[in-house]
Protein backbone atom coordinates (compact mmCIF):
# COMPACT_ATOMS: atom_id res chain seq x y z
CA UNK A 1 0.00 0.00 0.00
CA UNK A 2 1.28 3.29 -0.54
CA UNK A 3 1.94 5.60 1.81
CA UNK A 4 -0.17 8.88 2.24
CA UNK A 5 2.43 11.59 2.15
CA UNK A 6 0.20 14.54 2.21
CA UNK A 7 -3.60 14.84 3.70
CA UNK A 8 -5.82 17.46 4.09
CA UNK A 9 -8.88 17.21 6.45
CA UNK A 10 -11.70 19.44 5.83
CA UNK A 11 -9.68 22.14 5.07
CA UNK A 12 -10.46 26.02 5.34
CA UNK A 13 -9.51 29.00 4.65
CA UNK A 14 -11.18 32.71 4.82
CA UNK A 15 -9.37 36.20 4.49
CA UNK A 16 -10.91 39.34 6.16
CA UNK A 17 -11.18 42.93 5.51
CA UNK A 18 -12.55 44.72 8.39
CA UNK A 19 -15.60 43.05 9.28
CA UNK A 20 -16.27 41.07 5.99
CA UNK A 21 -14.80 37.78 5.96
CA UNK A 22 -14.71 36.10 2.61
CA UNK A 23 -14.13 32.08 2.19
CA UNK A 24 -11.60 31.18 -0.52
CA UNK A 25 -11.50 27.61 0.19
CA UNK A 26 -14.49 25.65 1.50
CA UNK A 27 -13.34 22.77 3.39
CA UNK A 28 -10.72 20.28 1.15
CA UNK A 29 -10.03 16.95 2.03
CA UNK A 30 -7.58 14.81 -0.28
CA UNK A 31 -4.92 12.61 -0.19
CA UNK A 32 -1.25 12.66 -1.89
CA UNK A 33 0.45 8.95 -2.09
CA UNK A 34 4.23 8.89 -1.86
CA UNK A 35 5.45 9.05 -5.50
CA UNK A 36 2.39 10.69 -7.05
CA UNK A 37 2.73 13.61 -9.53
CA UNK A 38 -0.76 15.34 -9.01
CA UNK A 39 -2.25 17.84 -10.99
CA UNK A 40 -4.56 20.52 -9.43
CA UNK A 41 -6.32 21.96 -11.87
CA UNK A 42 -9.24 24.93 -11.98
CA UNK A 43 -10.15 29.01 -13.14
CA UNK A 44 -8.46 31.63 -11.82
CA UNK A 45 -9.95 32.65 -8.19
CA UNK A 46 -11.03 29.02 -7.49
CA UNK A 47 -8.53 29.17 -4.95
CA UNK A 48 -5.62 27.05 -6.07
CA UNK A 49 -2.70 29.19 -5.01
CA UNK A 50 -4.20 30.22 -1.83
CA UNK A 51 -3.89 26.28 -1.22
CA UNK A 52 -0.63 25.34 -2.94
CA UNK A 53 0.58 28.39 0.24
CA UNK A 54 -1.04 26.28 2.78
CA UNK A 55 0.02 23.05 1.82
CA UNK A 56 3.88 24.83 1.75
CA UNK A 57 3.10 26.20 5.41
CA UNK A 58 3.34 29.74 3.84
CA UNK A 59 -0.18 30.23 4.59
CA UNK A 60 -1.97 29.35 8.15
CA UNK A 61 -5.62 27.79 7.40
CA UNK A 62 -8.71 28.71 8.90
CA UNK A 63 -9.90 25.92 10.50
CA UNK A 64 -8.82 22.25 9.48
CA UNK A 65 -5.40 20.10 9.43
CA UNK A 66 -2.84 20.02 6.66
CA UNK A 67 -0.45 16.52 7.30
CA UNK A 68 2.77 16.70 5.91
CA UNK A 69 4.66 12.74 6.06
CA UNK A 70 2.61 12.91 9.50
CA UNK A 71 3.17 16.26 11.08
CA UNK A 72 0.35 18.67 11.08
CA UNK A 73 1.05 22.26 9.72
CA UNK A 74 -1.94 23.51 10.80
CA UNK A 75 -1.60 22.83 14.73
CA UNK A 76 2.45 23.96 15.19
CA UNK A 77 4.35 27.28 15.77
CA UNK A 78 5.07 29.60 13.18
CA UNK A 79 9.02 28.46 13.76
CA UNK A 80 7.88 25.00 13.95
CA UNK A 81 6.26 25.14 10.58
CA UNK A 82 9.24 26.79 8.76
CA UNK A 83 11.22 23.99 10.04
CA UNK A 84 8.76 21.47 8.56
CA UNK A 85 8.92 23.20 4.99
CA UNK A 86 12.63 23.59 5.10
CA UNK A 87 12.68 20.02 5.96
CA UNK A 88 10.09 18.06 3.70
CA UNK A 89 9.28 20.94 1.00
CA UNK A 90 10.83 22.02 -1.99
CA UNK A 91 9.00 24.70 -4.42
CA UNK A 92 9.07 25.40 -7.70
CA UNK A 93 7.88 28.96 -8.96
CA UNK A 94 6.18 30.05 -12.24
CA UNK A 95 8.45 33.61 -11.83
CA UNK A 96 11.93 31.59 -11.02
CA UNK A 97 12.46 33.65 -8.18
CA UNK A 98 16.53 33.09 -8.46
CA UNK A 99 19.25 35.37 -7.11
CA UNK A 100 20.24 37.35 -10.11
CA UNK A 101 23.59 37.60 -8.81
CA UNK A 102 24.51 34.39 -7.71
CA UNK A 103 25.40 31.52 -10.50
CA UNK A 104 23.48 28.51 -10.75
CA UNK A 105 25.77 26.78 -8.66
CA UNK A 106 25.53 29.63 -6.34
CA UNK A 107 21.37 29.41 -5.96
CA UNK A 108 21.45 25.55 -5.16
CA UNK A 109 24.09 26.40 -3.00
CA UNK A 110 22.21 28.95 -1.24
CA UNK A 111 19.57 26.29 -1.01
CA UNK A 112 21.58 24.03 0.67
CA UNK A 113 23.27 26.35 3.49
CA UNK A 114 19.24 27.09 4.45
CA UNK A 115 18.33 23.45 5.03
CA UNK A 116 21.66 22.25 6.85
CA UNK A 117 23.25 25.28 7.77
CA UNK A 118 26.73 24.59 6.38
CA UNK A 119 28.51 24.83 2.74
CA UNK A 120 26.12 21.62 1.55
CA UNK A 121 27.38 19.41 -0.96
CA UNK A 122 29.41 19.98 -4.27
CA UNK A 123 29.57 16.72 -5.67
CA UNK A 124 25.12 16.42 -5.08
CA UNK A 125 24.65 19.62 -6.45
CA UNK A 126 26.99 18.36 -9.72
CA UNK A 127 24.48 15.38 -9.53
CA UNK A 128 21.42 17.68 -9.65
CA UNK A 129 22.89 19.79 -12.37
CA UNK A 130 23.83 17.11 -14.97
CA UNK A 131 20.22 15.55 -14.12
CA UNK A 132 18.72 18.58 -15.68
CA UNK A 133 20.96 18.96 -18.06
CA UNK A 134 22.57 22.34 -17.02
CA UNK A 135 26.61 20.93 -16.13
CA UNK A 136 27.87 23.37 -18.66
CA UNK A 137 25.48 26.33 -16.72
CA UNK A 138 27.03 25.98 -13.38
CA UNK A 139 28.88 29.24 -13.35
CA UNK A 140 26.19 31.26 -15.21
CA UNK A 141 23.93 33.50 -13.72
CA UNK A 142 20.33 33.85 -14.75
CA UNK A 143 20.30 37.04 -16.74
CA UNK A 144 22.83 34.35 -18.86
CA UNK A 145 20.20 31.73 -19.18
CA UNK A 146 17.29 31.19 -21.47
CA UNK A 147 13.82 31.00 -19.22
CA UNK A 148 13.68 27.61 -19.94
CA UNK A 149 17.28 27.07 -18.48
CA UNK A 150 16.55 29.29 -15.38
CA UNK A 151 13.01 27.27 -14.43
CA UNK A 152 15.41 24.55 -14.75
CA UNK A 153 17.76 25.60 -11.95
CA UNK A 154 14.78 26.54 -9.74
CA UNK A 155 13.58 23.03 -10.43
CA UNK A 156 17.46 21.81 -9.48
CA UNK A 157 17.22 23.93 -6.19
CA UNK A 158 14.19 22.34 -5.20
CA UNK A 159 15.18 18.76 -5.23
CA UNK A 160 18.75 19.67 -4.31
CA UNK A 161 17.63 18.57 -0.60
CA UNK A 162 15.73 15.51 -1.53
CA UNK A 163 12.59 17.16 -0.15
CA UNK A 164 9.91 14.70 0.65
CA UNK A 165 7.41 16.76 -1.80
CA UNK A 166 7.73 19.49 -4.44
CA UNK A 167 5.08 22.09 -4.61
CA UNK A 168 5.05 23.98 -8.08
CA UNK A 169 2.80 26.63 -9.27
CA UNK A 170 2.21 26.86 -12.81
CA UNK A 171 6.23 26.23 -13.49
CA UNK A 172 5.53 26.09 -17.16
CA UNK A 173 3.70 29.78 -16.99
CA UNK A 174 6.29 32.21 -18.38
CA UNK A 175 7.90 29.43 -20.86
CA UNK A 176 7.11 28.72 -24.40
CA UNK A 177 5.94 25.45 -26.00
CA UNK A 178 9.68 24.07 -26.10
CA UNK A 179 10.85 24.60 -22.99
CA UNK A 180 7.34 24.02 -20.70
CA UNK A 181 7.82 20.60 -22.51
CA UNK A 182 11.52 20.35 -21.53
CA UNK A 183 10.41 21.47 -18.15
CA UNK A 184 7.65 18.63 -17.61
CA UNK A 185 10.03 16.19 -19.42
CA UNK A 186 11.85 16.72 -15.95
CA UNK A 187 9.15 16.63 -13.88
CA UNK A 188 8.29 13.32 -14.99
CA UNK A 189 11.60 12.44 -15.28
CA UNK A 190 11.91 12.69 -11.43
CA UNK A 191 8.55 11.38 -10.42
CA UNK A 192 9.51 8.48 -12.38
CA UNK A 193 13.16 7.73 -11.94
CA UNK A 194 13.03 9.13 -8.23
CA UNK A 195 9.98 8.18 -6.76
CA UNK A 196 9.48 12.48 -6.71
CA UNK A 197 6.38 13.39 -4.97
CA UNK A 198 4.85 16.43 -7.18
CA UNK A 199 1.90 18.47 -6.78
CA UNK A 200 1.44 21.08 -9.26
CA UNK A 201 -0.68 24.12 -9.59
CA UNK A 202 -1.12 24.09 -13.35
CA UNK A 203 -4.43 25.92 -15.63
CA UNK A 204 -2.66 23.80 -19.09
CA UNK A 205 -4.34 20.57 -19.72
CA UNK A 206 -1.41 19.36 -21.87
CA UNK A 207 0.82 20.04 -18.41
CA UNK A 208 -1.68 18.10 -16.42
CA UNK A 209 -1.56 14.70 -19.09
CA UNK A 210 1.54 14.30 -17.67
CA UNK A 211 0.22 13.87 -14.35
CA UNK A 212 -1.12 10.25 -12.56
CA UNK A 213 -4.16 12.24 -11.60
CA UNK A 214 -5.69 15.37 -11.60
CA UNK A 215 -7.94 17.14 -9.20
CA UNK A 216 -10.56 19.81 -10.31
CA UNK A 217 -11.35 22.50 -8.16
CA UNK A 218 -14.52 25.46 -8.92
CA UNK A 219 -15.32 28.20 -6.31
CA UNK A 220 -12.93 27.00 -3.49
CA UNK A 221 -14.52 23.29 -3.21
CA UNK A 222 -12.83 20.04 -5.18
CA UNK A 223 -15.18 19.39 -7.87
CA UNK A 224 -13.44 15.79 -9.48
CA UNK A 225 -10.82 13.93 -9.09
Amino acid sequence: MTKTILQTENLVKNYKMGKIETPVLRGLTFGVGEGEFVAIMGPSGCGKSTLLHLLGGLLSPTSGKILIDGEDLASVSDAQRTEIRRRKIGFVFQRFNLFPTLTADGNLRLAERIHTGNGGNPERRREVLQLLKLENKMHHKPLELSGGEQQRVALARAIVNSPAIILADEPTGNLDTENSKIVLDMFKELNQRFNQTIVMITHNPEAAENCDRVIRMLDGKIVSE
